[in-house]
């Protein structure tokens, strides 16, 4: 993986950056980041703001474009939405409600045989998001203060199909919840097709849940 292609990858997955914050991770000059910015900037793959400073100095914070996102695959998005079109003009609704389930059946299978291989709630989280990583989400666990968890998914590797049938987000949210076992509660907290960054989950106890 070159330079460019790296910078992408630490865009995607942390959010807006300075090239200075860039160049520290990837041990680069600040001068070398900033060229590869703005090369990526008139190849139309990369934007940036200004926000204010501790100082009063603005402070530039790159991100991607829609453009630079779709340098991630999208798992034959085309493909599947000729796919999902088709379904509904031969089966209609039910049909595609269908198929939805059939494809939650076989994830679910599969996401049980990571998670029951370990016991506390932090290792099933970890062991979905590796499951969910395998996929393609650029998925990760992280441990919050208060003890609960985070899924966290840096891409969606069917954005444009779930873009045309939100049912498949449903779905996989509660796919998780059945995983994960009962007494736990996860709660969508972060959306792609809301506009956010990423996907990101809080998994905790229901009782936690219940509280809020």
């Amino acid at each position: 993986m070159n330079s460019f292609d790296e910078i992408l990858v630490l865009l995607k997955t942390r959010g807006p950056q300075t090239a200075q914050a860039l160049a520290a991770l990837l041990g680069l000059t600040s001068m070398g980041v900033r060229r590869q910015l703005e090369s990526g900037e008139d190849r139309g793959l990369l934007a940036w703001a200004d926000t204010p400073g501790k100082v009063g100095r603005p402070v530039r914070r790159w991100t991607l474009t829609e453009a630079g996102h779709a340098r991630f695959p999208d798992r034959h998005a085309v493909l599947t939405l000729e796919l999902i079109a088709q379904v509904r003009a031969l089966f209609g609704e039910e049909g595609l409600a269908r198929l939805i389930a059939a494809r939650e059946t076989a994830s679910e299978a599969a996401y049980r045989r990571e998670v029951e291989a370990v016991t506390t709630l932090p290792e099933r989280v970890a062991a979905l998001a590796r499951a969910r990583d395998a996929e393609g989400y650029m998925a990760e666990a992280e441990a919050q203060a208060d003890g609960a968890m985070l899924l966290v998914e840096n891409h969606c590797p069917i954005r444009t199909a779930a873009r045309n049938c939100q049912d498949l987000c449903r779905s996989e949210l509660e796919v998780f919840g059945r995983v994960l076992g009962p007494g736990v509660s996860v709660v969508r907290i972060e959306h792609q097709l809301a506009g956010a960054r990423r996907c990101a989950y809080r998994v905790g106890p229901a009782a936690d849940a219940a509280a809020e």
